[in-house]
């Protein structure tokens, strides 16, 4: 019987994407050492420390987009770590995120209610990262940092052509909340009254008085891919759950349309992003 080397074994419990950066390392490697570079070299070629070089091998680190794009030139591995690079893009989130970051990346309609704090896509670097700082149990600066990073990549959806679609219900009392700091909020209400005049997005607040409130159930997110049907997506307390079941989808769609009918239209939610930017409410 054929013994399975035990580094191609996926520990117990481990997350299948571990062995896959792991085995992306091992790749870097191999084309490093064939193309002569030590670690030291390599980290000098692309401005990175050796420490980070030795993190990539071995699967610790997570590489960004273009540096990958730049290890396979330097390293004339002739695409071949190209082919793996959405696949590695997609480890730097959360296993339960995946599935929804996959379709995210393709959606040509987004659309988010938002109960506890700004959405993702709407979010600054520096409300990103207070979101990952202030989460219990503590996590490491390392770990912040790829968490922020990931967040940050998926705002290319926002420059993408052609433009998709997107809407955003927020409630009222997300945006009064100084998570990290009143010059954090300051900053992420200036960035929410910037992205809100583009003319592929819509902003909108839900305000706190609202007493038939659909949206007691929780913050949900509302996705169509390009040819496919929607899906709705729902996350709290680090679990996130895909819904496909088209009955289901349809019964959050139609509560993200009462949403979006008692909530104040996009122009009434800038101004009053803008009240709350000059201390007017």
């Amino acid at each position: 019987m054929t013994q399975i080397p035990e580094q191609t074994v996926a520990r117990r419990g481990e997350d299948p994407a571990d062995e896959l950066l792991r085995s992306f390392g091992r790749q870097i490697k191999i084309f490093r050492e064939r193309a002569g570079h030590t670690q030291a070299a390599l980290a000098q070629l692309l401005g990175y420390s050796e420490a980070q070089i030795a993190a990539f091998e071995q699967g610790r680190r997570v590489p960004r987009p273009d540096t990958i794009d730049k290890l396979d030139q330097l390293l004339e591995a002739e695409g071949v770590l190209l082919v793996m690079k959405r696949a590695v893009a997609l480890t730097r989130y959360p296993a339960f995120f995946r599935d929804a970051a996959r379709i995210e990346e393709e959606a040509v309609e987004f659309h988010a209610y938002a109960a506890l704090a700004v959405p993702g896509l709407l979010q600054t670097e520096g409300y990103a990262r207070t979101m990952f700082t202030v989460r219990r149990p503590r996590r490491g600066e390392g770990e912040i940092e790829q968490m922020v990073s990931a967040r940050m990549a998926r705002q290319r959806l926002f420059d993408r052509a052609p433009a998709p679609t997107l809407s955003f219900v927020i409630e009222e009392s997300v945006l009064q909340r100084p998570y990290g700091s009143v010059d954090v909020l300051r900053g992420q209400l200036e960035h929410l009254r910037l992205v809100g005049e583009n003319p592929n997005v819509e902003i909108q607040v839900m305000p706190t008085r609202t007493t038939d409130h659909p949206g007691a159930a929780g913050p949900f997110t509302l996705m169509t891919p390009d040819g496919g049907d929607q899906v709705a997506y729902i996350e709290s307390q680090d679990r996130g759950q895909m819904i496909t079941d088209r009955e289901s989808v349809r019964g959050i769609a139609v509560r993200y349309g009462i949403l979006r009918a008692q909530a104040l239209s996009p122009v009434e939610s800038l101004r009053h992003i803008e009240k709350l930017l000059q201390g007017e409410l």
